[in-house]
């Protein structure tokens, strides 16, 4: 009773369910009360159900998490891509664009380790760049002074 209720509030946009709501809906097996939170809720509601997708394993709900790979969170994205490794597609296009996008969540993650490794690095500066400056320097001094 209580949480059709809640479910009511969730769909009339008044609060957002919590991870409790959604671990009770995997349980008694809510798939679409789950879809419903994937496709309208903030992101951490979104992500929270992606993951309950995976873990209910229904195709049915394979096309809301094609939907939710495309997410601007990428938590929201990675989580909806685990979901359908756990669902397993058979379809041969589903899987290329997982492998796709899998491929370019690596590369994501090398790259931001790559920027955190090298944040407290100095850089030389050239010889080019100081000659450039003291030039820099020596025409605002000579515009400075007065013309004869």
């Amino acid at each position: 009773m209580i949480q059709g209720i809640k479910y009511i509030l969730i769909k009339l946009k008044l609060i957002q369910p919590s991870e409790r709501d959604i671990q009770i809906w995997v349980s008694t097996k809510r798939v679409k009360r789950i879809e419903y939170a994937l496709e309208h809720g903030n992101y951490k509601t979104r992500k929270l159900a992606a993951e309950a997708l995976g873990e209910t394993g229904y195709t049915s709900s394979i096309p809301i998490l094609f939907k939710a790979i495309n997410d601007n969170v990428h938590n929201v994205s990675i989580a909806a891509l685990n979901a359908l490794e756990t669902i397993g597609c058979d379809d041969e296009l589903e899987t290329t664009i997982i492998k796709k996008r899998f491929n370019w969540v690596k590369s994501k993650r090398e790259k931001d380790a790559k920027l955190e490794a090298n944040k407290g690095k100095k850089y030389t500066i050239y010889r080019w760049e100081r000659a450039s400056k003291k030039s820099f320097d020596r025409v605002k001094e000579q515009l400075k002074r007065p013309m004869r």
